[in-house]
């Protein structure tokens, strides 16, 4: 199926910049890099690594790091920016590396972009060492349950709330902003819990993160839908 992301990966690298979009710099960096920072971590893969904004930044606390992107595009700009870094084309459904290959499998906000997410979920416990840690920010199931009817607003334009919809259902969507069009998939938080725990992992995390204050209007809008999680998964010894 395709996606949308090769045409769109140029409208994505512009909308990323060099520190990430709202939410990342916002909402998510703090969480994902504090748990990196609990361990010492010496190996990981970045699952859905785009033009590599997250290996860098794992790069920076001297992780040694590799980017994979089933997107062409992000590979090569994720190259560009980090000449001397490992970034190779290849999906998460099918990951080309051993069995027990890092100590850290991050996943930063691309497991909604996946169609078969069961597989890549099993290859990311694959992959990750025993007692090493699958790390997963992803989108909130009630914020994908109304992708695109998006706020509900009155008369004069004052979101009232944001919808849920099909909440125990799997669908796929496409979805729309900044010049983006691509193809995202909304599953009920269990569909991703259970086949994390088929995979025998172990929760040790798990927040609906809050926003800085940086913008006091759009961070209050993130505080009234649950938008974001992150949760944190060890793999048994």
């Amino acid at each position: 199926m395709d996606l949308g992301w090769e045409e769109s990966a140029d409208a994505w690298i512009r909308s990323m910049g060099d520190d990430g979009d709202w939410s990342r710099k916002h909402v998510m960096d703090r969480v994902m890099l504090g748990r990196v920072d609990r361990r010492a971590f010496e190996t990981a893969l970045d699952v859905g690594c785009g033009e590599g904004r997250f290996c860098r930044m794992l790069k920076e606390r001297g992780i040694r790091a590799v980017g994979i992107d089933a997107t062409a595009k992000l590979v090569e700009e994720a190259r560009r920016r980090d000449p001397k870094g490992d970034y190779r084309l290849a999906r998460a459904e099918n990951l080309p590396f051993d069995d027990a290959s890092f100590d850290l499998v991050v996943c930063y906000l691309a497991l909604i972009d996946i169609e078969d997410f069961r597989d890549a979920i099993a290859e990311m416990a694959r992959v990750a060492r025993p007692g090493g840690i699958v790390l997963v920010a992803n989108l909130s199931s009630f914020s994908t349950g109304g992708m695109n009817q998006r706020w509900i607003r009155n008369e004069v334009g004052e979101a009232l709330h944001w919808p849920v919809d099909r909440y125990l259902y799997e669908f796929g969507e496409w979805v729309e902003w900044v010049h983006i069009r691509v193809h995202n998939f909304h599953r009920p938080l269990s569909a991703y819990m259970s086949t994390f725990l088929e995979q025998g992992l172990r929760l040790t995390f798990f927040d609906e993160p809050e926003p800085d204050d940086a913008e006091p209007e759009r961070s209050e809008r993130y505080r009234r839908c649950p938008w974001l999680v992150a949760m944190e998964w060890e793999k048994p010894v």
